[in-house]
């Protein structure tokens, strides 16, 4: 194992400074995943298990939304709710059981809410309730992929330790090429977003300025 006296910032733009593998690039069509922007994890100023990267990031997102939505390509926001009972939380969502729990997030709580700078069109985009780390697990997910003949998966939301890494693994596990534009995912500390960007890059995406994934839906055909 190396060993290095460099932050797990320093080591992320060390990375993407210097390319050591080839890109998976962008297919022919793409779904934007939009992975839990609630309150829970969006609101700092409610929250304690909130957190913000760049303080830009729904902006960025909702960008990407609308060019999405311009193409007629699939927009996806998820969230995470789970029943009074606490039922259906399982081993991820009871093992604590605090106003901050998993578990607590409770349908028509005000944590389990979208944040209101999410531009999301009801009319046309997917919302789907999660409740394991994957956007994928035991969603529809995979067969609106399949419906609109996708092959490019974007990920956008928190936290990128947690949902994003999960979301991004079982993406490319399931033959997606699979894009992370940076200023788009936060985590509660610099260290684990850093690492987990690095992680992400070498092996299972491609981490990208937001910039780049917004040329190439721009200049898409």
């Amino acid at each position: 194992m190396q060993t290095t006296d460099k932050t797990a910032k320093e080591l992320f733009f060390e990375v993407m400074a210097n390319p050591q593998r080839v890109p998976f690039g962008f297919g022919n069509k793409a779904v934007l995943v939009n992975v839990d922007p609630q309150k829970a994890y969006t609101r700092t100023d409610l929250y304690k298990t909130a957190y913000e990267t760049d303080p830009k990031q729904l902006e960025y997102t909702n960008q990407l939304a609308r060019g999405f939505r311009a193409k007629g390509w699939p927009v996806v926001w998820t969230h995470v709710a789970f029943l009074d009972s606490a039922e259906d939380a399982g081993v991820w969502g009871t093992r604590t059981d605090t106003p901050d729990s998993l578990q607590n997030i409770k349908y028509g709580s005000e944590r389990a809410e979208f944040d209101e700078r999410a531009e999301i069109d009801r009319a046309r985009d997917v919302i789907y309730t999660k409740r394991m780390p994957s956007a994928f697990f035991e969603t529809p997910l995979q067969s609106l992929l399949v419906w609109h003949q996708v092959d490019t998966v974007i990920i956008t939301g928190g936290s990128t330790s947690g949902c994003i890494r999960a979301t991004a693994v079982e993406s490319l596990s399931r033959g997606y090429r699979t894009i992370v534009p940076m200023e788009c995912v936060a985590d509660k500390h610099e260290s684990y977003h850093y690492a987990n960007l690095t992680d992400l890059h070498l092996k299972y995406a491609d981490v990208l300025p937001v910039k780049d994934v917004l040329a190439w839906l721009d200049h898409k055909a």
